[in-house]
């Protein structure tokens, strides 16, 4: 063999085990679902594994992958910012948009909030990939004023693009103390169950449809 050719089959061999892992990650014949969300869907301050993201990877199982890009204090600012490179990256079939707690919580304009989810659903949808957007509801003592147009930001979104839409996280998980971590923001790994259990009976007549259609 010439050198030449030596050096073509170490670089293609190379090349192989290189993108490798990458495919068997992503396999281009499952039905891959992305997670956009900040520490509510990160597993903020337990273990990943007992995260909900974690638990609808294991209840969908092997005709599914799905992707956790979320993070820890992120904004609709910086989901944006973060989702035009991921989308042809990852090439997702579904994202899950969940965020838009943080900006609540530094108190951010809900024009500027509702702007930037906007942008994150038009991206997704030409991508193409279908939109499932999860919102969350503020502590009372951000005023009544300031919270209902937080919670009209989502409805409005999700009636404007027809969206599968899931309007409380932490539904039933809020307000219990003892399925909330001390700092009374982000929900134990007992709670995660309970969250997977407000997510499922949306979820899963929409993505029943894409296994029946295999």
């Amino acid at each position: 063999m010439s050198l030449w050719k030596s050096i073509t089959t170490l670089l293609l061999s190379f090349m192989f085990f290189s993108f490798q892992p990458v495919f068997a990650i992503m396999p281009p014949t499952k039905t891959t679902i992305l997670v956009w969300g900040d520490s509510l869907s990160a597993a903020y301050g337990i273990p990943v594994e007992k995260g909900w993201v974690n638990l609808l990877q294991e209840k969908l199982g092997e005709n599914f992958v799905v992707a956790n890009a979320s993070i820890s204090g992120e904004t609709t600012s910086g989901g944006l910012n973060r989702l035009g490179e991921s989308l042809p990256a990852i090439k997702p079939h579904y994202v899950i948009i969940e965020l838009g707690a943080n900006d609540g919580l530094q108190g951010k304009s809900t024009k500027e909030m509702q702007d930037n989810l906007e942008q994150m659903i038009k991206l997704t949808i030409a991508a193409p990939a279908k939109v499932i957007l999860i919102g969350i509801h503020l502590p009372p003592n951000y005023g009544a004023s300031y919270t209902e147009k937080f919670d009209q930001v989502y409805k409005d979104l999700a009636e404007k693009y027809q969206l599968t839409f899931i309007p409380f996280l932490l539904d039933g998980i809020a307000t219990d103390f003892s399925l909330m971590q001390a700092d009374g923001l982000h929900p134990t790994a007992e709670a995660q169950p309970k969250i997977l259990e407000n997510l499922w009976p949306v979820l899963e007549p929409v993505l029943v449809d894409v296994v029946g259609q295999r």
